[in-house]
C-alpha cells in the first residue's frame, strides 16, 4: 500500500501545479460532433432581472456559435427562463431527465448572484452522471449601481458550497468570472467539451483484444475487473480465429480488393513483395469486420511473434491505418495502453500512437527517444514508408516481417498519458503531462522521434517507482488539462499531472 500513498502525495502535488499549463485544442473535422449541454441559468429575484435575460439570449447564441446544441429552459417555462426556486428547479430537472440520454454535460451560468440551492437542487434532482461547468459573467466596475451590478464573482462560491454539500462534482473556468460573448469562455467551452467527451468516451469504452499478450511482457498485464468498474469493456479474441477468417478470404473477393487499393493509397511500399501486401489487406479486413461486429472503439494486438511465425507478415500497416482512421490500435495486447490512446484521441480528435519510452539522448536530461517499430499512425510522419520489422526478422526472417511503418516523427507540440491497473488497491492509475517532439535528427529505423520533457528525470522515477509500463500514449496536440480534468474530478481515476 505505500505505492499507492505515495501516489496520492504526487496527485495532490500536481493538482496545485496544473494551472501552468497552457492549452491548445486541435479539432479534426470528422470528429467534431454537437455536443449536448443542458443549460442552468441562475437566477436571485432581487439582483436586476434584465442580466438575467441578456444573459439566457447571450449563453445560447455563443452555444450555437460554437457547435453546441442547448437544452434550456425557455422564458415561457419560467422567469426569464432562469432557475431561483424550488418549482423552477423541478421544472428544470424533469427537461433534463427528458433529455438524460442526450446530454454530454451541463453548464450552469450566472449572470447575477444566481440561487445556490436552485442550482444545487437541479443536479440533485436530475442526478445525471455528467460534467458541470460553472460560469460566472463579470462586473463593469464603472456600473456598480444597483440596477446594473451582478455580484456573480460572489454568487459562484455559493453555488461551488453547495454542490460540494450534495457531493455533486464540477469544473470551474481558469479565472473566476470570465464573460461568456468573449474568446476566453470559447476556450473554455472548447475544453469542456473535450471533458465531456473522454468522460463519456471512457463510461462507455470497448476495447477490443486480439489475441494473448506475449509471453515475454509481463509489463502489459491488466485487470479487466478495475478497467469494468470504470465502465471499460474488453473483448477478447484468439489469434486463430483470426487466422481462421483469414483462411475463408479468397484473393479475389470484392473486400480484399478494396482493403489492397487502400493499403496501397495509404503507403508507399516499393521493396515489399505483392503476396505480403496481400495478407496484410486481408487481416484489414477482418479486423475492420471485428471492430463493427462488437462496436470496438480500440484494439490492442499480438503482434509478434505468432503472426509472422504462422501468417508471415506484421500487421504494423493495418494497425497504423485504424489509428489513424480515428479507431486507435496498440501493440503487443496492451488494452491500457490502447484506451490511453483512446482518451487523447477524444480530448484532441487527432490520431494517437503507443510508444516506448526508448533511449536517453546524449547527455540532455530532459530530452529522450521514443520509438516502436512500429505502427504510428500516417499523421505522425513528415515521411513513411513500409520496410520489415528489422528487430525480429533475425528471428523468424525477413520474409515473415514486411508490414512496417517507417519515419521520422514530425517536430509539434504533444501530450503524453498511461493507464495502468493497480491490484492491491483495486485502483486505475495515470500520469499525463504535455512536451514536445523537436527537430533533432536520429539515424535509426522504425517510427522514432526526439521527444523534450521538461523534468524528465522525476517523470522517470516516478513511472519506475510507481510500476508503469514502458509503453506511453501519444498525441500531436495540447491536451493534458483536459484529460486531467476528465479523469481526477469525473471519472475517479488516480492521476498524476508531471509538471
Amino acid at each position: 500500500m505505500a505505492r499507492y500513498f505515495l501516489f496520492i502525495k504526487y496527485k495532490m502535488y500536481a493538482i496545485l501545479e496544473k494551472t501552468k499549463i497552457k492549452i491548445q485544442v486541435v479539432f479534426l473535422k470528422g470528429n467534431d460532433m454537437k455536443s449536448v449541454i443542458g443549460v442552468i441559468v441562475g437566477n436571485r429575484g432581487f439582483f436586476p432581472d434584465q442580466l438575467v435575460k441578456q444573459g439566457r439570449e447571450d449563453v445560447l447564441k455563443v452555444l450555437e456559435a460554437n457547435g453546441c446544441e442547448a437544452v434550456a429552459l425557455s422564458i415561457e417555462d419560467t422567469k426569464f427562463g432562469g432557475v431561483e426556486t424550488l418549482k423552477d428547479a423541478k421544472k428544470c430537472a424533469a427537461l433534463f431527465k427528458k433529455h438524460r440520454d442526450r446530454l454530454d454535460g451541463i453548464l450552469v451560468t450566472l449572470p447575477n448572484f444566481g440561487d445556490e440551492r436552485g442550482v444545487a437542487d437541479t443536479l440533485k434532482m436530475v442526478n445525471l452522471d455528467v460534467p458541470v461547468l460553472i460560469q460566472a459573467s463579470p462586473d463593469d466596475p464603472k456600473h456598480m449601481d444597483a440596477s446594473s451590478r451582478r455580484d456573480s464573482f460572489c454568487g459562484k462560491i455559493s453555488v461551488c458550497n453547495n454542490l460540494l454539500q450534495y457531493s455533486i462534482p464540477f469544473s470551474l473556468t481558469k479565472n473566476h468570472t470570465v464573460d461568456i460573448t468573449g474568446d476566453e469562455f470559447k476556450n473554455e467551452l472548447e475544453k469542456f467539451k473535450g471533458v465531456c467527451r473522454v468522460a463519456k468516451g471512457v463510461r462507455n469504452a470497448r476495447i477490443g483484444a486480439i489475441g494473448a499478450r506475449p509471453a515475454a511482457f509481463n509489463t502489459v498485464r491488466y485487470s479487466e475487473k478495475i478497467l469494468a468498474d470504470h465502465g471499460v469493456n474488453v473483448e477478447t479474441i484468439d489469434l486463430s480465429e483470426i487466422f481462421g477468417r483469414i483462411e475463408k478470404l479468397s484473393d479475389s473477393d470484392t473486400r480484399t480488393r478494396k482493403k489492397l487499393a487502400q493499403v496501397q493509397e495509404y503507403i508507399a511500399a516499393p521493396s515489399v513483395p505483392e503476396a505480403s501486401i496481400l495478407k496484410m489487406a486481408k487481416l484489414g479486413v477482418v479486423l475492420d469486420e471485428f471492430i463493427q461486429e462488437n462496436e470496438l472503439d480500440a484494439t490492442a494486438v499480438q503482434c509478434w511473434t505468432s503472426m509472422e511465425e504462422y501468417f508471415g507478415i506484421v500487421p504494423c500497416t493495418m494497425m497504423s491505418m485504424l489509428s489513424n482512421g480515428l479507431k486507435p490500435s496498440a501493440c503487443e495486447v496492451d488494452v491500457t495502453g490502447a484506451l490511453a490512446m483512446y482518451t487523447l484521441q477524444l480530448a484532441s480528435g487527432t490520431p494517437s500512437a503507443l510508444l516506448d519510452w526508448n533511449n536517453n539522448f546524449g547527455n540532455d536530461p530532459d530530452k529522450c527517444i521514443l520509438f516502436h517499430c512500429s505502427n504510428l499512425p500516417k499523421h505522425f510522419f513528415k515521411e513513411m514508408s513500409m520496410k520489415y520489422q528489422a528487430i525480429i526478422a533475425g528471428s523468424v526472417g525477413k520474409d515473415n516481417t514486411f508490414g512496417t511503418v517507417e519515419g521520422n516523427i514530425q517536430p509539434h507540440p504533444m501530450t503524453y498519458a498511461r493507464f495502468s491497473t493497480y491490484d492491491p488497491a483495486g485502483k486505475l492509475l495515470c500520469y499525463v503531462s504535455e512536451g514536445s517532439f523537436t527537430n533533432d535528427p536520429i539515424d535509426s529505423f522504425g517510427g522514432i522521434g526526439a521527444a523534450h520533457i521538461a523534468n524528465l528525470q522525476d517523470l522517470l522515477k516516478f513511472i519506475c517507482n510507481h510500476g508503469f509500463e514502458h509503453h506511453v500514449a501519444v498525441n500531436l496536440s495540447n491536451v493534458a488539462d483536459i484529460l486531467h480534468e476528465a479523469f481526477s474530478t469525473y471519472l475517479g481515476i488516480d492521476t498524476y499531472y508531471h509538471c
